[in-house]
């Protein structure tokens, strides 16, 4: 009667069970926590004091006393014939992390069920952890003994975990020796060629894909990962070569087509890529993933017409309209319709490509000069994208720079540093604006910050010196910074245009003017010209100067650098 009694407790407590690990074989279609006499065969026979271990080890699991129920498990374990005892025991131990207990109820496992593969990749996980390179051959054949089928995905998951543990070099060495023992087992060479790359050692990668495919010449997985090595090596040409190999082996396969079009896009292959595509097209119409692509290489050829049409037919996919509806934008944008370009940048509204379209909105209308409708979008972007605040800060701080706010950018940008310090961008942005308020000291002080951190950042250096130059007598600090600017960059039509300027401010009028030249024949921009008419006015070339400065101001009368220069040399409008 005793007995019975205790039976029945066992049972009722074991059915609300709390178990440190969720285990995958539990979660059934009720998500029901698995009890212990689930774990429990019921033809095993369970002698009382066992009962009462397994009782003890519930009852700690109840209350969280792990270790308690570790011992429990573990004694219980030895002393009944059902593996599924000790396989809790192996759990707990792991979730524990006490690894002496871990391998002897792993032991007491393989003991009552050595075939039991789920058992094996614990051994494995656990020999290669502790560097027990023995150990890890010995369960590693036999894994490969008692499921080669599934020998390949089962490594290479164990390999993911042990990677983080940073053994992937001492798996790949236990491997050599599997292969070693197993010379014909192909899956041993495709495992320790993914170990290899996931080493970064490109050519043992390649070297032990080579040995796979001798031994199985048209695995395609193994002619897919050496295409993906060939790729990652820049081999293009041999990508491609593997890929047509694979395609032409499994001709339905969807990912090995796809795998081959990304190979000829990055080749620029592009008319083998459109003929893949209409390919694919022609098997499946509506793949809405082939006909994007497609509508991309139309645009890179500059087949816009093409590319519209292609587009046009993704808008009645409701998964693919964002992406097609923001490209129709860009391709509007790229034609000079801008109006155009604003109604299908406002029709992406949701998903992916929702915050780049109102970002290009955005920009069309700033450089539209429609700033009343940028703030409102601006205000309605901070909204919607919390996760974009920085952006939107830097977008709104080039606002109120064209609006001439520059207090107000400034104060923006400052803002925008105290979450993100030693953000380049952020503090090149500010520097500009300080420079606006004549705050020089934090201009310099933020582009040094830049410097600090990459001595070669040639914007930041220009900037610096370009400033010195023109604001300050500082022209020895100016010419150190424009120097090394002008070595790392010589063709750059900016900073030529700073070193010239410096020139000039140096008294080297020939000089200044051959490198002033020089940079507006590259880009004929307003402040250089503005540059060039001072240097010829100072010069005493004021008819070439005011030649120069009219042709420009033509086109540019509203240019804050063309207005400087009138007002200080042509007096009375002329």
């Amino acid at each position: 009667m005793k007995k019975w009694i205790a039976i029945a407790i066992f049972l009722s407590l074991s059915g609300c069970a709390v178990s440190p690990e969720k285990e995958p074989e539990a979660q059934g279609a009720e998500n029901k926590p698995e009890g212990l006499e689930s774990r429990v065969n019921r033809n095993t026979v369970i002698d009382e004091e066992v009962l009462y271990l397994l009782m003890a080890a519930e009852l700690a699991g109840q209350r969280n006393q792990y270790d308690l129920a570790m011992d429990a498990y573990l004694q219980a374990a030895k002393r009944v014939d059902d593996p599924r005892i000790a396989e809790r025991a192996v759990k707990i131990g792991l979730f524990l992390k006490d690894e002496q207990r871990t391998r002897e109820a792993l032991t007491v496992w393989l003991a009552k069920d050595g075939k039991n593969l789920a058992a094996r990749k614990f051994a494995v996980l656990l020999a290669i952890k502790n560097a027990d390179r023995n150990a890890a051959v010995e369960n590693i054949n036999a894994m490969l003994a008692d499921d080669p089928a599934g020998f390949e995905a089962g490594l290479l998951e164990m390999s993911k975990l042990l990677e983080k543990e940073g053994r992937t070099q001492f798996t790949y060495d236990v491997l050599e020796e599997v292969a070693n023992e197993h010379p014909a087992q192909a899956s041993v060479f495709f495992v320790q060629a993914v170990l290899a790359s996931v080493l970064q050692n490109n050519e043992l990668a390649q070297q032990k894909i080579n040995q796979a495919l001798l031994i199985a010449p048209d695995w395609n997985k193994a002619v897919i990962f050496q295409a993906q090595l060939a790729g990652r090596s820049g081999d293009l040409p041999k990508a491609r070569e593997l890929l047509e190999k694979a395609v032409k082996q499994a001709p339905e396969d969807a990912q090995l087509r796809k795998m081959l079009l990304e190979v000829l896009i990055n080749s620029r292959d592009y008319d083998d890529a459109i003929k893949l595509c209409q390919s694919v097209l022609e098997d499946k119409p509506d793949d809405a993933e082939t006909l994007f692509t497609l509508a991309l290489i139309h645009m890179q050829q500059g087949q816009v017409d093409k590319a519209e049409n292609v587009l046009e037919k993704l808008l009645s996919n409701p998964e693919w309209e964002g992406q097609a509806s923001f490209y129709l934008g860009k391709i509007e944008l790229d034609q000079q319709h801008p109006d155009k370009a604003l109604t299908w940048f406002d029709r992406v509204g949701e998903g992916n490509y929702a915050f780049d379209a109102d970002m290009a909105a955005v920009s069309l209308l700033m450089n539209q000069k429609r700033l009343d409708e940028v703030e409102t979008r601006i205000k309605r972007m901070d909204s919607k994208y919390p996760e974009q605040h920085l952006r939107i800060l830097m977008v709104k701080a080039e606002l109120y720079n064209q609006l001439s706010k520059y207090q107000e950018a400034f104060d923006v940008l400052t803002q925008a540093l105290k979450d993100v310090p030693d953000n380049r961008e952020v503090l090149y942005a500010r520097a500009l604006v300080a420079e606006r308020l004549d705050k020089l000291d934090v201009l310099e002080a933020d582009l040094l910050k830049i410097l600090d951190k990459k001595p070669d950042d040639v914007g930041a250096l220009n900037a610096l010196g370009y400033t010195l130059t023109d604001r300050t007598q500082r022209y020895d600090e100016a010419a150190k910074y424009l120097e090394r600017a002008i070595a790392l960059q010589p063709d750059e039509a900016v900073v030529i245009d700073s070193y010239g300027w410096l020139q000039f401010k140096l008294g080297k009028v020939e000089r200044a003017l051959e490198y002033l030249r020089k940079a507006y024949e590259k880009q004929p921009e307003n402040e250089i010209a503005a540059h060039i008419a001072e240097v010829l006015w100072t010069t005493g070339e004021q008819k070439e100067a005011k030649a120069l400065f009219d042709s420009v101001y033509k086109k540019s009368p509203d240019d804050e650098y063309l207005l400087e220069f009138k007002k200080r040399f042509l007096q009375n409008g002329q």
